[in-house]
């Protein structure tokens, strides 16, 4: 596997040098190649346009792909922990790579920081107390989806999602905020393309509305496909089905429907505004919600990196749960299971010129904590 190792660091220092002398070295494993890889991408860069930014000597990230294989993550992570002696890890995309990876680096005093995956197992019972999720506990945007049903008068939605641990949270999170009936509930293949069969399902269900749940070229299929269906029933989903780089792909078939996000590039604030402006710079395209929350958590660890040395883990860990940086969502806080506690926004798809995008309508949960924090005992 290919490794690509960068390193902040003052200019005038030699490569060889700086790496010697890394104070703090980070390993991110994330999902550069195959299904899924827009979406590691755009943690990477947002991730490593915060450590340029920031420009410190003495941060080493070493990047490895995780292919979206579980047995592949798991022998990274073992060899960044035992013979790179990383001291955080961090990029994981999907929640069965992260249910096979982060128990094992936190029960050897690794930090791991979540940019994207939020299972439920890992909020509730099996927190640790070297676990921090950046980004949401999985089941956060669909929680707003079922609270934005009820207020949009959906009554009888068809719900679906991949069968693995997102997956799963998806649909609970819906469901869990949601009042009406459902016409039916699937479980899909992970990594799936054709939906002929489900959509003939929705056609004869009698659904008002269809709910999904498909991240990344999943959901580029079916939306594609649903348009060309000729069933014509309001579409939710969380903004994993409508991000930037999803809608390019989609095109007309997304443009009015509503998704749910903790983040947009129109929420106003000036670290937002600053991110998307240098981000735009840098690698020629709009910042996507993966890109978002890299961002956010490389910041996250600059500034504890501020505070305390990594070594000192009980002081390195109150400095993380300070979480005092300045976040593109603004207001940033964790709950007491490292969990974002934080608004929640509707979003519309529309179309600024020749590009899709989405646009902020309501505030679909407000300071909204996850349902699990309660069982974390740290």
């Amino acid at each position: 596997m290919k490794t690509i190792r960068m390193l902040a660091m003052a200019a005038a220092i030699p490569a060889l040098a700086a790496a010697a002398q890394a104070d703090t070295k980070i390993g991110m494993i994330t999902t550069l190649s195959g299904g899924g890889a827009g979406l590691g991408v755009d943690v990477r860069d947002g991730f490593m346009l915060a450590i340029e930014q920031d420009g410190r000597a003495g941060v080493e990230v070493v990047i490895e792909d995780d292919q979206r294989k579980p047995d592949a993550a798991v022998q990274i992570a073992d060899r960044m922990i035992q013979s790179e002696k990383v001291d955080i890890l961090t990029g994981i995309i999907w929640s069965n790579l992260a249910m096979a990876v982060v128990p094992a680096a936190t029960a050897q005093d690794v930090f791991y920081l979540s940019p994207n995956a939020g299972p439920s197992a890992l909020a509730g019972k099996r927190c640790h107390k070297n676990y921090f999720n950046v980004a949401w506990q999985n089941d956060n945007l669909h929680e707003a989806a079922g609270a934005y049903a009820n207020e949009a008068g959906l009554t009888n939605s068809f719900i679906l999602a991949p069968n693995y641990p997102a997956g799963k949270d998806a649909l609970t999170g819906y469901k869990r905020m949601y009042g009406g009936d459902l016409a039916g509930e699937i479980y899909t293949k992970l990594g799936q393309t054709d939906y002929a069969a489900e959509i003939a399902q929705i056609r004869a269900s009698g659904a008002d509305s269809v709910y999904f749940f498909l991240p990344g070229g999943m959901g580029i299929s079916f939306l594609k496909q649903y348009a060309g269906s000729g069933v014509d029933l309001p579409v939710v989903g969380p903004a994993f089905s409508f991000d930037q780089g999803i809608l390019q792909a989609v095109g007309e078939a997304a443009l009015g429907v509503k998704n749910t996000s903790q983040w947009n590039k129109d929420i106003d604030n000036p670290a937002n505004a600053a991110f998307v402006a240098a981000f735009q710079d840098k690698y020629d395209r709009l910042p996507s919600l993966y890109a978002s929350q890299g961002y956010d958590t490389a910041n996250l660890i600059l500034s504890a990196l501020d505070k305390a040395e990594v070594s000192d883990q009980d002081a390195f860990r109150a400095a993380l749960k300070a979480a005092e940086f300045a976040s593109v969502r603004g207001d940033f806080k964790f709950g007491p299971n490292h969990h974002p506690v934080q608004d929640i926004y509707v979003r519309e798809v529309i179309k600024e010129g020749d590009v899709f995008t989405n646009k902020i309508i309501a505030t679909g949960l407000s300071d909204h904590a996850d349902a699990y924090a309660g069982a974390c005992k740290m």
